[in-house]
């Protein structure tokens, strides 16, 4: 009877395996679970009010989500006939969570970097941004015009971003030890901790319109950071092996022209600053 439960215990084990493995199936009806920070606006935010463009947050009674992500997610689920369920989940926890199969893909303002798509595929872009330095409106730095303003500066970013990494191209910046959210940033740089955050100009934005004692730098031409293409673009981030999503949400995001794209960023930063 032992030996009997034992196997029966490996048939169920490989069993499950072979589920967790398995490539996503793109059929109607089909849910789709989206992990995304609902902490990070205007691409995504909590909040306890439902409007037209909020979705639930599963596991969490009574939260929804909002934003340009939650946008780009529905859009998706409704064009491919999927029911989508949205899960908040830490920035780095996000890539794991998709890797155990506890989310099926990642639409939360994420940058397809070289390094990123070592473990995952990226969708083509569904938006684009520029990188803009937030500091206090009152302080020297509001005035600056090129990153060599900002010698000496204390300069933070989040954890494991591609912005924690564009500090090293401030000559002289003093290089803070990055912080989890764009909370901790925003009162790290208003406590005067810090001089400056990195951030897309939609996150900066979206602070600024919350911050009236915060501004945004936004540098012309030459004047910036040196960015390669995967750095001013956000894509959707799959499994390596669910190839018939990937090429799913590619047919969907060709239909979008830039100017919706950015209508619907608008709008999501006018909702924000509700």
């Amino acid at each position: 009877m032992k030996r009997m439960f034992l196997v029966l215990t490996l048939i169920f084990s490989l069993v499950l395996t072979a589920c967790s493995n398995a490539s996503y199936e793109v059929k109607e009806g089909n849910t789709l679970v989206v992990g995304l920070e609902a902490a990070y606006a205007p691409y995504n935010w909590t909040t306890q009010t439902a409007n037209d463009y909020t979705v639930p947050l599963s596991g969490q009674p009574g939260a929804y989500v909002d934003g340009y992500d939650v946008v780009i997610a529905s859009y998706i689920a409704d064009e491919l006939g999927l029911v989508l369920e949205i899960k908040a989940i830490e920035w780095d926890g996000l890539i794991p969570a998709l890797q155990a199969g506890q989310i099926d893909v990642i639409i939360a303002g994420m940058s397809p970097t070289s390094e990123r798509k070592q473990t995952v595929n990226f969708s083509t872009e569904y938006y684009r941004a520029q990188q803009v330095m937030v500091v206090r409106s009152n302080s020297t730095y509001a005035d600056a015009t090129q990153l060599s303003d900002f010698s000496g500066a204390k300069v933070v970013a989040q954890l494991g971003t591609l912005q924690d990494d564009l500090i090293e191209q401030i000559t002289g910046a003093l290089h803070q030890t990055p912080l989890d959210s764009y909370n901790a940033l925003t009162n790290s740089v208003l406590s005067g901790v810090a001089d400056a955050f990195i951030a897309e100009l939609p996150v900066a934005m979206s602070i600024v319109q919350s911050n009236s004692n915060l501004s945004y730098v936004n540098f012309s031409g030459t004047n910036g950071f040196t960015l390669s293409e995967e750095d001013v673009t956000t894509a959707v981030a799959l499994r390596k092996r669910d190839a018939a999503l990937l090429d799913a949400i590619n047919g969907v995001l060709e239909s979008l022209s830039t100017e919706t794209r950015d209508a619907w960023m608008l709008a999501a930063l006018s909702r924000q600053s509700e």
